[in-house]
């Protein structure tokens, strides 16, 4: 599905959406924004680059950030519960990575971790590793990465509330 049927089909189940954005800056808010009618849809876009705003905006734990570090997929789990949260949306999905250029051994450029949170249920995430295809690659495949996550989830509450 792409993003203008991701909007349509999200406007006729009443869901609302927000994005939780690192690497990519808004980017995926901007997609889904683009569409017309999306203001049924689209709450609001967190862009928290910084840890601090991953704290001050998402609720993102201290803790959480000192164990595994901002690139991890409970990092990614906090800020989409955090934007479901502070936004009162049924969906949100999360992005945080490294898109390069750079990264590390252990954090390599390219690698994104995603999560998906649902009002009353508990994130889901993944790690996708994209490789270091570029700066703008990385960024542009999160982007469509996630519109896919958002494409999926909306699907499962049509087939759950029949709509």
């Amino acid at each position: 599905m792409d993003a203008d049927e991701l909007i349509r089909r999200a406007a006729a189940a009443g869901i609302t959406i927000a994005t939780a954005e690192s690497c990519t800056g808004g980017m995926i808010a901007a997609a889904l924004t683009d569409i017309p009618g999306s203001s049924a849809v689209v709450d609001r876009g967190f862009v928290t680059y910084s840890n601090a705003a991953k704290m001050q905006m998402l609720g993102v734990r201290a803790d959480t950030l000192g164990a595994v570090g901002a690139v991890s997929e409970d990092v990614a789990a906090e800020m989409a519960t955090g934007a479901v949260q502070h936004a009162g949306v049924t969906l949100a999905v999360s992005v945080t990575g490294i898109a390069g250029p750079g990264g590390s051994e252990h954090k390599p450029e390219g690698r994104v971790c995603f999560g998906l949170a649902r009002a009353g249920s508990p994130a889901a995430t993944e790690t996708v590793e994209f490789g270091a295809i570029g700066r703008a690659n990385v960024r542009a495949a999160t982007r469509d990465h996630a519109l896919h996550l958002l494409a999926q989830a909306v699907s499962k509450i049509e087939r759950e509330t029949g709509s």
